[in-house]
């Protein structure tokens, strides 16, 4: 393929290609030369333009498939607009003769069709260029189109799109003749033609005047005819057209004369007339369907209502969010009035009723929801509730006339149900989108939002009632603030009118809406309100019988409410449980005999109140069973069984009721059946096994004689189909953006969908998502779906005997029924079966014997080869389903010969659709069969079918089918790749475009062949390169193709290689496509957008794209806006905003989740990559959107501090200005999109944390912005991020408001420490204080909700404990707030609103008193520090005392500003904790409780999902308590408590991983160890005071092991401490545990470098270590010393590694820190310890040393750490410990080894500790060491006076060993010291350099002279006698001296005469040099 890549076509290479390779290869030439062309110079294209035009217009008549044939056409075009035009006539002739030619044969065929795109290109592009040719050229296209055949016609119609495009107005001589052409395509049978007609027209319209004027009423008309019978594609086309020309001849200003004496402008009413003509009667013309309306007889078909439904939204948004604000109410008023049922057509029957609404409610929903910003969107609900209001009066009039009979006010009544309905679901949806927001409105009396609503709920239509409660439930969502209130008026009204049937109903709706929203409402409702609840229902049941008028309201009421109430969950209905059941037992007969009884008596009236009783009661256990299955206890189990049989005989009964009391019961016994039969299916079927028999032959007569005559298929089978199959069946099954309106066109004519009123019980439980209305399909059709589930379930238990049985008699039923009732009840017995062998799978059940799978297939092999393709499609999963329950492989292996035999015969459409599926669906389950034999049998079939280019059907089905054997038949597939790979792509440049289902299934084929390669595509070698190229141009064909899913499969297939082979991938190329489908703004944002799958896939792939490389494609992005392409025009400025912002953007607009979410991650991962990199930009996106909607009057008044003045109005102004459309990019971003704005505001900051410290230091980050100023730092941007978080916080929206306030903290918390550079002593926060105070105190309003008080209250903590603010006066700002929540808190229950849950209320006290606890714990530690530092001021100067005054005053301010309220805040603490105590401990230990219930209880059992804060707040809590010395006394004096303590903390390390919380907790331990000591201090000093020193011997021990030294668990505080100490270091460190050393995963015996907090850990495991001898008995002591000691010396072993630095590990120098503690312990030296101290601190030593020894050991270990440890045992033992011989030989030894190291550092630091040994006070320690070592010394130092120091560290070995020998000089006896000072001279001496050797010397060699000239003089008087004999002894070495201190003087005065040039400076300097 590389030698396609040339700008002529590479003949030589071509001819010797086969067929299809030549087809490959000329794509790939001509992808290559398009973009080859626009980059290529002008004079090398017209020096080849000869050949290259023969080489294209050659092409035309080797017949090109569909992309090669646009490929040749777009060449030519940039060919001749870029090289010379003079051969442009030619080719346009040559053209222009193919299309005339007279051939008809189908191999012509596509070089007529290559011709026409030809022509089409080579207008658009060169256009005006080509003068008049263009009327014999498009005069030739249309007389060619008479004879076309449908892809004639199609391509026909895109090329006149084209020439009308390149020509623009200097086509109007031809408009005429198009628009005739277009009309008749524009009602084709083809639908791809009449997708291009419509495409063409809209061309057209941009020019041809007439289309929106004169003859717009045809186009109307003509639109609407083009609906009928039209598929999705189709209406979205034409619906853009209608749209598109509506809008403009609404909009136009007319000027040209030719036109303006018959142009008419249309007003708005005549542009919603004609559509709404449309709407109302169809496409039948206005003046016939008059006609047809007097005779009753027309009906508007679906297709073309949904079709001018979407019309409707491309006119609004076409004339775009504005024009929708100005001219909301005239809108309104129009699309309400498309449901009144003055139009009678409109709304004929419930159906068509239901179908309108929808329409009409998809209308206002993509227009109101998707066009207009929070505020028109408010503005908008106010006129709707002008209208409910308005309808309200209209029904209230016809009401109070009281003559209901007459004619006119009963019309009325019903005129106005469905306009309501419309109203109230926009208003609902409207409020749930606002969100809090929505707050003014709902405030705002004059506009009554909840009256409005509140006053329909008694309106005599159901649905209306039925509505209105649901937007009462989108209120509350809304807004948690309302549930109660608005509960409470419900209930209110409903006890009050009671006796009216419709109060009855719509309260009891709206109380049920409203409890079915309490779980979506984080904070709840007041727990009595279910006890009042439980009243009511059980009083209207009560008294359902007292009045037989609304008996039957009554008792549905009381049974919703019942079945309502138990979505409270467990906590609320346990109360009620036993009242429940009760009722539940006296609703049913309590024996068979008594329900004969029954049947006797009643008339239809009384059975229609039993039936309905009956139903609510199966439907409240039903919703108990789902909601509070916590509380479905054995026992519970029993109590509800017995009625069930009575339930069931009732079931068998209904028929013969039926047939006794007439029609009327129809339908109550319809949902009868239906709600028993849900209440089974979530039942354990062993609980009604009795009745099983009875209730399967009622399923079977409900499957097999359906009440209803209506085609089932799309509500039963889609859930049973898999979801990739479900492909297709087109796009009416899939998510798109009209999803709403089009699912009414699945269900047939017949049925519209679902609605509320079929089902009233569907109200609380939400099963659909977001703001959705239920739609509950009617009774008939939801009895059969509930009886199939059902099916299933019973199937599957029943004994496989049995089974044979059910399915002979569902069998035969199929057989007994003829035509579309045959193909109804096989389709419901489908269902039924497949559901049954799902359950049958899922508990790995066996179907049973031959007999039973035979009539199984049967069953199965019927369905697959129906006429219906969903049932079709259902079947083959059926089947592969039934193999895989059998799981048999000769089964399995004969099911597929079966198809392969079916395949070979069949020649129906039908059969080799279904079967050559079923081959597919085989391998879904059984993940491949195994044999090659059978693979290559089932790709040999599905190639010839997918090459049947007679039927697509059968093509796309059987691709599919290949697909997905190849992705499941995983590397057997391999030897198939290449051949599949080929054929993929053969079929790809052959099939034409129209047949978009065959592209669909071959884009699903290259994208599992790409996974079946996977990262193979990375290699290099020729059969590799060679399936890649194959797969990218497969790709490039795909992302050609007009279809947006095939676009959508290019786009995954991309993402796909890009994963596997990503440098093959044109990322550039990619990110372009991207993009323009992204961003391009000739499509209309989610309305008439791409297609919702197609922008998934690109959000999804640009999701992968960012994680790897979001810096490129952020780049690659913004150059494609740099290009200026005229066919890319994006509605946002990327090139300021980049695609961040333009996805912010979307995110705003795009209404669906899934898309929502993956923006959002893509958005992240763009952030965690670049945001530090582009801090500026990415912060301002942030404050864009922030600031973009808020009302920001509130800035200006703050209360700013007088210095900040100017500085803070200029802030305000600047946030005032956002009238200035221009500076905002994001106009009204709602609520959502802001909260997402506020989270990445807080991840930037985490970001900049990770990145460097730079971003915290304003002084580090200026000096390095002036080195460069492109860097940029958070801290800079500190004005920012407070105003961010200010607006956020103060907002409308709560979510926003918690936003907000956590951005806030975090903000605190980051920069409170940050110095202030221009004011030394303050930090950078203190000049925000006033922007702090004003966002905290909205949030403690009393409206405000708990959450955002208790989020505010951390954040006031923070604020106050942060130490920003010294000023009192300015910290009682924020802290007044907390002081005004404390007086909330003492108010107590009587004060707290009843609006919420009781725990919100507690959440809210438990925040207010952990703030005040943090300000506290800060108050004291500070006075604690200051009280430190104020003992460390007595010994400096009285410069330091002031500061010292000026700081205190501050923190004591801190805290007298605490102690105020520190008496009611220590109850308030103290209730608080002993509240938890007693939740959370059994009552039985009630009384063992410890006194002081501190926060240990919480600590004792925090459940797992305790937050980590919290627990470290109570560690905190009791660190600051134990810092105090009484309650230290208190915990020391108490052994019990102390142990009790230890064990909860210990508990608390177990189960919390947190290394935060695990260090809090051991300096816990800690403290309460030093409690110990203390007390036992006190004990021994006052004992020693009482008896007198000189008794001491017989002095009592004090301290834990007495005189046994027997330490008792469990009430050793000693015991306890080590236990936890082990847990600690075992944890981090297992070598320690003896038990696991033996284990292999341990005994690698390698040295552990831990993480930094293990070590933090480790460290402060061994301080308390070493601190539990001090609490010991000497006998105590001595028990715990080997234990302590293993532990040590097993850390310090196991974790001494060298660093790099050659500093030690934090854990090294903490096990040394802890052996010094332990060793010079006073327990070391007592008298009655002190034998058997030394024998183990003997053995110790000989541990340490006998490190060494270990094989391998000292590799990697750190011989300085071991050598340390040593000296600390030489230094802090008594000397009896390392004396004893042979451990002092082995002493010397190691320092022997490691004075010889080759490693400077080692040697230094061995130097360093020799040095302090030779010190050493006893002689009979350190002489040893100072005769064995002190001559290796000496040699070594001599020797250096040949080898001088080459670095730093050499040098300071040198002067460590001469500081040691000068030491030994000085201790040594007389006798010996001139011996020594006689050796250490000459040593020194040679160390000095001469003036010249000066000058050129090293720095090290320069530094040595400078140490060894010091020492000489100061050596030289001490020792003068020896130094004067050494001097005169050799006059060289004097000599040397001499000149070295002359040298010396000189630059002593070079240095006095500097000083004395300039005395002013550096005085200090002066004084130190004086003082020398």
């Amino acid at each position: 393929m590389e030698l396609a890549h040339s700008l002529l076509l590479n003949e030589e290479a071509y001819n010797q290609l086969g067929e299809f390779q030549k087809a490959e290869f000329i794509f790939e030439w001509l992808q290559f030369l398009e973009k080859l062309l626009p980059v290529t110079s002008r004079a090398d294209i017209r020096e080849n333009q000869k050949k290259l035009v023969e080489q294209l217009t050659s092409l035309l008549n080797n017949s090109p498939g569909p992309p090669t044939r646009r490929l040749v056409a777009k060449n030519l075009a940039v060919l001749y607009s870029t090289g010379d035009t003079f051969s442009v006539y030619q080719t346009i002739d040559k053209c222009n003769e193919l299309i005339r030619s007279k051939d008809d044969s189908p191999s012509y065929l596509p070089t007529k069709l290559a011709a026409v795109v030809c022509l089409g290109y080579l207008y658009k592009k060169l256009g005006r260029i080509l003068g008049n040719s263009f009327t014999d050229t498009v005069g030739n296209v249309l007389k060619a189109m008479k004879n076309a055949e449908s892809q004639g016609r199609y391509e026909i119609m895109l090329s006149l799109q084209n020439i009308l495009n390149g020509l623009g107005a200097a086509a109007i001589p031809c408009h005429r003749d198009i628009y005739k052409a277009a009309r008749s395509c524009l009602t084709d049978r083809s639908m791809a033609v009449r997708c291009a007609a419509a495409k063409c027209l809209l061309e057209l319209q941009n020019e041809a005047v007439f289309m929106w004027s004169a003859d717009l009423d045809s186009v109307v008309t003509l639109c609407f005819k083009s609906f009928e019978g039209s598929n999705y594609d189709v209406r979205l086309a034409v619906s853009k057209l209608l749209g598109t020309v509506l809008a403009r001849a609404l909009t136009s200003k007319q000027t040209t004369a030719s036109t303006r004496h018959n142009f008419h402008r249309i007003s708005l009413d005549e542009a919603m007339e004609l559509l709404g003509t449309g709407f109302l009667r169809g496409s039948c013309g206005f003046l016939r369907a008059s006609g047809d309306m007097l005779k009753g007889t027309s009906s508007v078909s679906r297709d073309v209502r949904v079709g001018v439904t979407q019309a409707y939204v491309v006119f609004v948004s076409t004339l775009g969010a504005q024009w929708l604000e100005r001219n909301f109410s005239a809108f309104l008023s129009h699309t309400l009035y498309l449901v009144s049922q003055s139009h009678s057509k409109a709304v004929q029957s419930q159906m068509d009723a239901i179908g309108c609404r929808r329409c009409v409610s998809f209308i206002l929903r993509a227009t109101v929801g998707g066009l207009l910003g929070e505020k028109a969107q408010i503005a908008a609900a106010k006129e709707i509730c002008q209208a409910i209001w308005k309808l309200k009066k209209l029904v209230d009039g016809a009401v109070s006339d009281g003559n209901l009979e007459t004619k006119n006010s009963t019309t009325d009544v019903t005129a106005s149900q469905h306009v309501l309905v419309c109203a109230l679901q926009e208003l609902g949806s409207l409020i749930h989108g606002l969100g809090t927001t929505a707050a003014p409105l709902l405030q705002d009396s004059s506009t009554g939002v909840l009256e409005a609503v509140i006053s329909v709920i008694l309106h005599p239509s159901i649905s209306v009632r039925l509505t209105a409660a649901w937007c009462l439930r989108c209120i509350a969502v809304a807004l948690p603030s309302y549930v109660s209130l608005l509960l409470d008026h419900c209930i209110e009204r409903l006890t009050t009118l009671k006796s009216s049937p419709e109060a009855v109903t719509g309260y009891s709706f709206a109380v049920a809406a409203l409890l079915g929203v309490v779980k979506h409402c984080p904070l709840g409702i007041p727990h009595g309100k279910g006890k009042v609840i439980m009243t009511v229902a059980e009083d209207l049941l009560c008294s359902a019988s007292q009045n037989s008028r609304i008996s039957l309201q009554r008792t549905q009421a009381g049974w919703l409410l019942i079945a309502a109430l138990m979505t409270l969950g467990p906590a609320v209905v346990q109360h009620h449980l036993p009242r429940m059941l009760l009722l539940w037992k006296c609703i049913f007969p309590s024996s068979p005999k008594d329900l004969e009884t029954e049947k006797t008596r009643g008339d239809s009236f009384t059975w229609q109140v039993t039936l309905e009783g009956r139903a609510g009661a199966l439907c409240a256990i039903k919703s108990f069973v789902s909601h509070c299955a916590g509380l479905l206890t054995d026992e519970v189990v029993q109590r509800l069984l017995p009625p069930l049989p009575s339930a069931v005989d009732l079931l068998t009964q209904l028929s013969s009721i039926n047939k006794s009391y007439g029609n009327s019961l129809k339908t109550p016994s319809t949902v009868y059946r239906h709600k028993l039969y849900e209440l089974l299916a979530v039942l354990p079927p062993k609980t009604y096994e009795g009745s099983f028999w009875a209730v399967l032959k009622e399923l079977v007569a409900d499957l097999t004689v359906p009440d209803s005559q209506i085609d089932t298929s799309t509500f039963l089978l889609p859930p049973l189909c898999h979801e990739n199959d479900l492909l297709l069946l087109g796009p009416l099954l899939q998510d798109t953006d009209h999803r709403f309106i089009e699912e009414q066109l699945l269900l047939g004519n017949s049925i519209a969908g679902g609605s509320l009123e079929y089902d009233p019980y569907s109200i609380y439980d939400q099963v659909t998502k977001g703001d959705s209305v239920p739609k509950p399909l009617p009774p008939v059709l939801s009895v059969v779906s509930a009886a199939t589930r059902l099916f299933g379930v019973l199937f599957s238990h029943v004994a496989e005997s049995h089974r044979l049985q059910v399915l002979e008699q569902l069998l035969n039923s199929i057989k007994q029924t003829k035509g579309s009732r045959q193909q109804i009840v096989q389709l419901n017995v489908v269902s039924a079966f497949s559901t049954s062998l799902k359950h049958l799978a899922n508990c790995k059940g066996s179907l049973g014997p031959e007999e039973v799978r035979r009539s199984a297939l049967t069953l199965v092999m019927s369905a697959l080869e129906s006429n219906n393709p969903l049932l079709r499609c259902a079947a083959a999963e059926c089947l592969a389903r039934l193999a895989q329950v059998v799981s048999d492989t000769a089964f399995t292996a004969g099911l597929a010969q079966v198809s392969f035999d079916k395949l070979k015969s069949a020649r129906d459409v039908v059969s080799r659709t279904g079967h050559s599926l079923a081959l597919g669906c085989l391998y879904r389950y059984l993940g491949g069969i195994g044999s090659t034999q059978h693979l290559n049998a089932c790709v040999g079939i599905l190639y010839t079918l997918s090459q049947d280019s007679t039927s697509p059907d059968v093509q796309a089905w059987a691709l599919h089918s290949l697909s997905l054997i190849v992705d499941l038949a995983g590397p057997l597939y391999h030897v198939h790749v290449e051949p599949t790979l080929s054929l993929v792509l053969m079929l790809l440049l052959t099939v034409p475009p129209a047949y978009t289902e065959v592209h669909q299934s071959l884009g699903r084929c290259l994208n599992a062949l790409i996974t079946t390669l996977g990262p193979e595509l990375q290699g290099s070698s020729t059969t590799v390169s060679a399936l890649r190229t194959s797969c990218l141009l497969g790709c490039a064909v795909m992302q050609d193709n007009p279809d947006c899913l095939v676009q959508a499969q290019a786009i995954s297939c991309l993402q796909q290689l890009h994963m596997f082979a990503p440098r093959h991938v044109n990322l550039s190329s990619l990110v372009s496509c991207l993009c323009e489908i992204l961003l391009d703004n000739s499509v209309l944002v989610n309305l008439c957008s791409s297609y919702l799958l197609l922008r998934r896939a690109v959000v999804a792939c640009l999701r992968q794209l960012v994680q790897r490389e979001a810096a490129e494609v952020s780049e690659y992005a913004v150059a494609l806006v740099k290009e200026n392409r005229e066919d890319f025009t994006p509605d946002v400025n990327i090139r300021e905003i980049g695609l961040e912002g333009a996805l912010l953007g979307l995110l705003d607009k795009e209404l669906d989740q899934r898309l929502c979410q993956d923006i959002k991650e893509t958005l992240t991962h763009m952030l965690t990559s670049m945001a530090v990199e582009k801090l500026s930009f990415w912060l301002k996106l942030c404050k864009d959107v922030l600031a973009a909607s808020a009302d920001f009057n509130t800035v200006v008044s703050i209360d700013t501090t007088q210095e900040e003045e100017t500085a803070k109005v200029d802030d305000a102004s600047i946030l005032t200005s956002d009238s200035d459309e221009r500076f905002h990019p994001f106009s009204n971003p709602r609520w959502s999109t802001r909260v997402f704005a506020a989270e990445c505001v807080c991840k930037i900051i985490s970001q900049c944390e990770n990145a460097g410290s730079a971003h915290f230091d304003v002084t580090l980050a200026q000096e390095r912005k002036q080195r460069d100023s492109r860097d940029d730092f958070l801290v800079l941007h500190l004005a920012d991020l407070i105003r961010m978080a200010f607006m956020a916080a103060t907002d409308h929206s709560d979510q926003l408001r918690l936003s907000g306030l956590q951005t806030l903290q975090i903000v605190v918390r980051k920069f409170a420490a940050v110095p202030e550079p221009e004011f030394p002593g303050h930090v950078i926060l203190e000049q925000y204080q006033a922007n702090v105070g004003a966002a905290l105190r909205p949030a403690f309003a009393p409206e405000t909700p708990p959450d955002v008080t208790a989020k505010a209250c951390q954040v006031c903590s923070a604020w106050i404990a942060s130490g920003v603010v010294s000023d009192l006066n300015d910290l009682r700002r924020v802290h007044q707030l907390l002081v005004s929540s404390l007086l909330k808190v003492q108010a107590g229950k009587e004060a707290q609103s009843q609006q919420y849950n009781e725990s919100t209320s507690t959440m809210e006290i438990l925040a207010v008193l952990k703030a005040w606890a943090e300000v506290y714990i800060v108050a004291v530690e500070k006075q604690k520090n200051q009280s430190d530092a104020h003992s460390h001021c007595f010994k400096i100067g009285n410069s330091a005392e002031e500061n010292y005054r000026d700081v205190t005053s501050s923190a004591g301010g801190l805290l007298d500003l605490v102690q105020a309220d520190l008496g009611t805040l220590s109850k308030l603490w103290l209730a608080a904790l002993q509240d938890f105590a007693l939740l959370t401990l059994p009552s039985e230990y009630a009384s063992q409780l410890p006194a002081e219930g501190i926060s240990v209880e919480f600590l004792c059992s925090p459940r797992s999902d305790a937050a980590m804060e919290n627990i470290i707040a109570c560690l905190r809590a009791l660190h600051a308590l134990f810092d105090v010395p009484w309650p230290r006394s208190k915990i020391g004096g108490d052994q019990e408590l102390g142990v009790e303590l230890l064990n909860v903390l210990h508990r608390l390390i177990l189960t919390r991983e947190s290394p935060d919380i695990q260090l809090a907790a051991l300096e816990v331990v800690q403290l309460i160890l030093f409690a110990a000591q203390e007390h036992v201090k006190e004990k021994r000093r006052s004992a020693e005071v009482d008896d007198g020193a000189a008794e001491k011997e017989t002095l009592p021990e004090f301290g834990e092991g007495k005189d046994t030294g027997g330490l008792i668990p469990g009430k050793s505080l000693v015991f306890a401490t080590l236990e936890l100490c082990v847990c600690i270091l075992v944890r981090q460190l297992p070598q320690l545990n003896p038990k696991l050393t033996c284990s292999p995963a341990v005994q690698s015996g390698k040295h552990l470098l831990l993480s930094e907090d293990g070590s933090r850990l480790v460290a402060a495991a061994l301080v308390i270590l070493s601190d539990v001898p001090a609490i010991c008995s000497p006998e105590g002591s001595i028990s715990v010393l080997p234990t302590i000691l293993y532990l040590i010396i097993g850390v310090l072993k196991e974790t001494a590694v060298k660093l790099q630095d050659g500093q030690l590990p934090l854990t090294v120098a903490a096990s040394l820190q802890a052996l010094k503690g332990l060793l010079s312990s006073p327990m070391a030296r007592a008298e009655k310890s002190r034998t058997a101290w030394t024998d183990l601190l003997r053995s110790a030593l000989f541990t340490v040393l006998d490190c060494w020894n270990q094989d391998g050991f000292l590799q990697e270990c750190d011989e300085v750490s071991l050598l340390t440890a040593i000296t600390v045992f030489i230094m802090s033992t008594s000397p009896e410990v390392t004396t004893i011989e042979c451990l002092q030989n082995h002493c010397i030894e190691k320092f022997k080894i490691t004075l010889d190291s080759k490693d400077p550092l080692v040697q230094c630091k061995c130097y360093q500790l020799l040095h302090s040994i030779f010190q050493h006070p006893n002689k009979t320690v350190s002489y040893p060491y100072i005769h064995s070592l002190s001559p290796s010394i000496v040699r070594k130092l001599q020797e250096t006076e040949k080898a001088k120091p080459e670095n730093a560290a050499e040098l300071q070995v040198i002067q460590e060993g001469i500081k040691v020998v000068t030491a030994l000089t000085a201790t040594a006896e007389e006798e010996h010291r001139a011996h020594l000072v006689a050796g250490l001279l000459p040593i020194l001496l040679s160390f000095l350099l001469d003036e010249n050797a000066l000058v050129s010397a090293t720095n090290s060699a320069k530094s040595l002279h400078e140490f060894a000239l010091q020492n000489l003089m100061q050596i030289g008087p001490q020792y003068s006698s020896v130094f004067k004999k050494l001097m005169a002894a050799s006059p060289t070495m004097k000599a040397r001296l001499e000149s070295a201190v002359k040298g010396n003087q000189e630059s002593i005065k070079a240095k006095t005469a500097k000083h004395a040039k300039n005395p002013g400076k550096s005085s200090s300097i002066q004084l130190k040099t004086n003082f020398l």
